[in-house]
């Protein structure tokens, strides 16, 4: 602890920059983490919920409970239920249960990618510290006494590279995070789209065989 302690002290002022900027991405990170994970589960549970109901024909059931539970999951069938009460065209139902994924995807991916900017900002902001910390380094060197100007130089380069390395300390978890979190939102659209196409396939045979057995009527 005493040498991450000397280690930020000896950095300069650029290095408290740094810091609120790997705050803030720890930050996101973990509120962007715990929304998806509560998002897939809650995904999970209404789906399991909803599919037999779907198979019962309970399309009114389903909307109460894609109402009651707000998971995404539940308003992409809503929506491709919707759709079916006015048409049963299979390709009009799922061009509404596409237009219900496509609302859904931009609230996952909602500030995820700032992480990329902030560990692109805590990068640049360790190498101006690093470049102002140089400056100041040969300043102080142009009016020091020979002797004592190959020592203060070493020291000052030291000190000013501190700020460069903090950088990409801060900057490589953040890119790292950015990553997790963005495989882990495809990994959810990737599950609303097969849960759209399950559900839009039960639809899709319920409403052949009703269609089936009005014409057999008919005749």
């Amino acid at each position: 602890m005493n040498t991450i302690i000397t280690f930020f002290q000896s950095g300069g002022a650029f290095m408290y920059p740094i810091a609120v900027v790997l705050v803030l991405g720890l930050a996101l990170a973990i509120e962007r983490w715990v929304f998806l994970t509560a998002a897939k589960s809650t995904n999970r549970r209404a789906f399991d919920r909803m599919l037999p109901l779907l198979k019962k024909k309970d399309y009114a059931g389903v909307v109460d409970l894609a109402r009651a539970s707000k998971a995404p999951v539940g308003r992409i069938v809503a929506s491709g239920i919707a759709r079916m009460q006015q048409t049963p065209r299979r390709e009009d139902i799922e061009l509404a249960m596409e237009e219900g994924v496509m609302e859904v995807v931009p609230r996952l991916e909602k500030r995820t990618p700032y992480l990329a900017t902030l560990a692109n900002i805590a990068t640049l902001l360790g190498l101006l510290g690093t470049i102002m910390g140089l400056i100041a380094a040969f300043t102080a060197v142009a009016n020091a006494e020979p002797a004592e100007k190959a020592t203060l130089l070493s020291q000052s380069i030291s000190v000013a590279m501190n700020t460069t390395a903090f950088g990409l300390i801060s900057a490589i978890p953040l890119l790292l995070l950015h990553a997790m979190l963005q495989s882990k939102t495809t990994e959810i659209v990737d599950s609303l789209e097969m849960a759209g196409v399950k559900c839009l396939n039960i639809m899709s045979n319920s409403n052949a065989f009703v269609g089936k057995t009005r014409a057999t009527d008919a005749k």
